[in-house]
């Protein structure tokens, strides 16, 4: 009944305009469904995804699947049956969700997958570009270490957004692969994107290889944080090592020396956007016309969707001033156990 009323009130409104009425928000609520909240970024997100809402005067629900397809089916059942007018999910698998994603659709609810893509028609796909976040990735660690023995720690292997990442970073690599600068000695999947599985597979190559590793391509910055555990484990902490997201544990790592990048992605833009795209949605825009929107085919079936992508930030040591600046991280918390050789950030 209230979705109805919106659209009638939102018909010819831009996106920009949307944004200067919050009073036609007022009476939606958005749900979200996270795949496993106990993920350090996803608050971040949250706090982004609530401010944005909370502007346009609309309200936020939330639930916690807890790394469980059983339970996010639950959550989402429970938060159609609390009325959202929009639903954005974190998917813990994208191909199991999409039965309860068909059941949002199917009762006119719009759907946002959030980061981690879900490839269905009609879904809405919001996130920072993967692939430019594995090209990022590849790029710095060719810089430092332009041949070599390298690893390959990937993410998830249900979520698409590892497989985008894993096609950035082949972009830059493969043309050295195949010349003979870079060899891959080891590769492998990380389930669930947990970092102690991530430190096994590292430990697990390592033993294979001898401890002759020149560089790791580390997926994101948790299963780098494995990595590095690993690494420091046999005396290779220092090796070229990539991630994303900008965890403050990576940016410190950055800082000391034992990982060489992060794809920064400031979460609490992206909670900012999902918030717009939510809104939007559930007041009757349609998907092709949210402001930015672009269409995004480049998925395994390829499936065309409506997107709206940011753009990843490449930190390293040589500009740890940008996340400062940010008021992403504290100087105290970047600089934590910096000595000798410290960035200029630190000095």
């Amino acid at each position: 009944m209230k979705r109805r009323t919106l659209m009638s009130l939102m018909a010819g409104l831009s996106m920009s305009a949307l944004l200067t009425a919050p009073a036609l928000a007022a009476d939606i609520t958005v749900g979200m469904s996270w795949a496993n909240y106990q993920e350090e970024r996803w608050k971040i997100d949250e706090s982004g995804l609530r401010a944005g809402l909370e502007e346009m005067g609309a309200t936020l629900v939330t639930a916690d699947a807890q790394s469980s397809n059983e339970r996010q089916a639950s959550d989402i059942d429970g938060l159609l049956a609390r009325g959202v007018d929009a639903l954005l999910i974190v998917a813990w698998d994208s191909e199991a969700v999409i039965p309860s994603v068909e059941r949002a659709l199917a009762e006119g609810i719009p759907v946002i997958a959030y980061e981690r893509q879900i490839e269905y028609p009609g879904v809405f796909y919001v996130a920072f570009d993967p692939v430019e976040v594995g090209r990022i990735q590849a790029r710095e660690l060719v810089k430092v270490q332009p041949k070599g023995d390298y690893v390959i720690i990937k993410g998830s292997p249900t979520d698409q957004y590892a497989h985008y990442v894993l096609t950035g970073q082949k972009e830059i690599i493969d043309p050295l692969i195949d010349n003979g600068d870079i060899k891959i000695v080891g590769e492998q999947w990380t389930d669930g994107w947990v970092p102690d599985n991530a430190q096994k597979n590292m430990e697990n190559i390592l033993t294979a290889v001898n401890d002759k590793v020149d560089a790791v391509l580390a997926s994101n910055d948790g299963t780098a944080g494995g990595v590095v555990a690993a690494l420091s484990s046999v005396g290779l902490e220092g090796i070229p090592v990539s991630g994303q997201d900008g965890d403050i544990a990576a940016l410190n790592r950055i800082a000391l020396g034992s990982q060489t990048v992060t794809a920064w992605k400031d979460a609490r833009e992206l909670g900012r956007l999902g918030a717009k795209v939510a809104a939007a949605l559930a007041s009757g825009t349609a998907p092709e016309e949210i402001e930015g929107a672009v269409v995004w085919d480049k998925g395994p079936k390829g499936t065309a969707q409506n997107a709206a992508v940011l753009a990843p930030v490449t930190i390293t040591r040589d500009n740890l001033d940008v996340v400062l600046d940010a008021d992403w991280i504290s100087k105290e918390d970047l600089c934590a156990g910096v000595t000798d050789n410290a960035p200029d950030a630190c000095k």
